[in-house]
């Protein structure tokens, strides 16, 4: 008999270990397992269906319809949102998504030998929990408690109030202006809810040269426009925070920025050095967008041989300090997104069991997938596989073709001409070893996208003709651009 105990049974991740143990179990009658799930979640469902990607991708398609009302001149007049409404359609969506994960974890449970323990775990020794007041010493424990906000070590952060992604799906009240710390994917998700839905003035602090900066220029330069544009905000590029104040009744007003909106009995203001100059922003809220890090407080891993830095999770889920430990989902620090966490679990639940069985674990390693919902959605932003950057920093031979939507009638004729598109393919072969895209349906297209990179599909091979007039034409303009330039490479 082999225990397994899942600390985070709610979660995405952990129910994923859970599934695997138990389809592998089945699979083989001379395999015991004991299975014990433990999560304190209250009402519980895990991050993504409670404050992550399922609640924030409700409440941004309220949004959503009132700009793409607001943004075609062909109509009058601008709907009006009521966030009461937003929010309780959010929260009834959200209870039956947890509702329907509870469940399933709940029905696991009636199995013989698995077990769900609703209470709190914390290691007091090497795979050695202490829940409630019952002691469990399994053979193998997979930490999956998810991530929490990633609180920046900014002078004065501590004395200012702070309003995070949960605050946001949760707000029926906004103010009247805002600073952003943070404009990765939660903030480009975010910040144009914040001005559409709330009509906040909002002020973005970007410290590169543009968003997106992993990929060609071009992307990052097409959403400050965008958002700039089409959402009236202000991103302040190349811009670092010096220090954080709260605006006091006594504070002397007279050198305000002239962006500030805040009162002298309330609000935030925030130094910064922008291009070797110091600003000072003013504003009514601050909003930290600033990512995620693991959720290990409280966990009691002091009192283990585990030390959570880089490079403590491997590629097979397997804890660096303790063979008998996999960590999988947003705690280990990996890549924290949904489908990857759940695909982390899999991976672990095998590795348990080929570990126990003494066999070769097997690495985990994904094609990159992602998905941000930017411009409300309208203009999503979508990565498959390869990129211009990282091939080139390979010794493949590749050919990199581009599109701009406002190329493609169709995107035209949808009122939405605005991104573009990449395709990065095999010189060799022709195979297609990557896409990007920002542009109206690229989140819609991520998957035969997926497709072609998985299946290593030959772009002379795959039709290059979509349904006249949809978006994904814009990826047989990309199919034959690259057919052309593979056919001069062959003369």
């Amino acid at each position: 008999m082999v225990h397994v105990a899942i600390v985070g049974g709610y979660g995405s991740a952990g129910v994923a270990v859970a599934d695997e143990l138990i389809d592998r179990a089945d699979e083989d009658p001379e395999r015991d397992l004991e299975l014990t799930l433990i999560d304190d979640g209250e009402p519980g469902g895990g991050l993504c269906i409670l404050r992550g990607c399922m609640p924030s991708k409700d409440v941004l398609s309220a949004a959503q319809h009132r700009y793409q009302v607001r943004h075609d001149d062909r109509l009058e007049g601008v709907p009006e949102v009521v966030p009461e409404r937003v929010v309780e359609q959010k929260d009834d969506h959200v209870l039956g998504f947890a509702q329907h994960r509870r469940d399933h974890v709940h029905e696991l449970a009636e199995r013989e030998n698995v077990e769900f323990v609703h209470d709190t775990a914390e290691f007091v020794d090497d795979r050695v929990l202490e829940v409630g007041d019952r002691t469990l010493e399994p053979d193998y424990v997979v930490i999956a408690t998810g991530s929490v906000v990633d609180v920046p070590d900014l002078p004065g952060i501590e004395d200012v109030p702070f309003s995070t992604s949960a605050d946001v799906l949760d707000a029926t009240e906004f103010p009247d202006s805002a600073i952003v710390m943070g404009f990765g994917y939660i903030g480009l998700e975010l910040v144009p809810y914040l001005s559409e839905i709330g009509g906040v003035d909002v002020t973005v602090i970007e410290h590169d040269e543009h968003p997106l900066d992993e990929f060609e220029p071009e992307y990052g330069e097409t959403v400050l426009e965008l958002y700039r544009e089409h959402f009236d905000v202000e991103i302040l590029t190349e811009t670092d925070e010096k220090r954080l104040e709260a605006i006091g009744s006594g504070d002397d007003q007279s050198n305000r920025d002239r962006n500030a909106t805040a009162t002298a009995s309330d609000g935030v203001r925030l130094h910064v050095d922008r291009d070797g100059t110091e600003e000072t922003l003013e504003a009514e809220e601050l909003y930290l967008f600033t990512g995620r890090r693991p959720n290990v407080d409280g966990l009691g891993l002091e009192n283990t041989r585990l030390e959570v830095e880089e490079g403590w999770v491997g590629s097979t889920m397997q804890a660096r300090d303790d063979e008998r430990v996999f960590v999988v989902g947003d705690v280990n620090g990996r890549e924290p997104i949904l489908h990857v966490a759940k695909e982390q679990g899999f991976a672990a639940g095998r590795n348990v069991l080929r570990h126990d069985r003494g066999h070769d674990l097997e690495a985990y390693a994904n094609v990159p997938h992602h998905v941000i919902f930017s411009g409300l959605g309208v203009y999503p932003f979508a990565r498959i596989g390869h990129t211009p950057a990282t091939v080139s920093a390979s010794d493949m031979d590749t050919i990199v073709v581009s599109s701009e939507a406002s190329s493609e009638g169709v995107f035209k004729s949808k009122n939405h001409s605005e991104g573009r598109a990449t395709l990065v393919v095999n010189a060799e072969d022709g195979s297609v070893l990557g896409y990007q895209g920002l542009h109206l349906h690229a989140d819609v297209m991520a998957k035969t996208m997926q497709l072609a990179v998985e299946m290593a599909l030959d772009v002379r091979k795959i039709p290059d003709r979509a349904y006249h007039p949809t978006t994904p034409e814009i990826i047989d303009s990309l199919l034959r651009a690259a057919e052309v330039e593979l056919e001069e490479r062959s003369e």
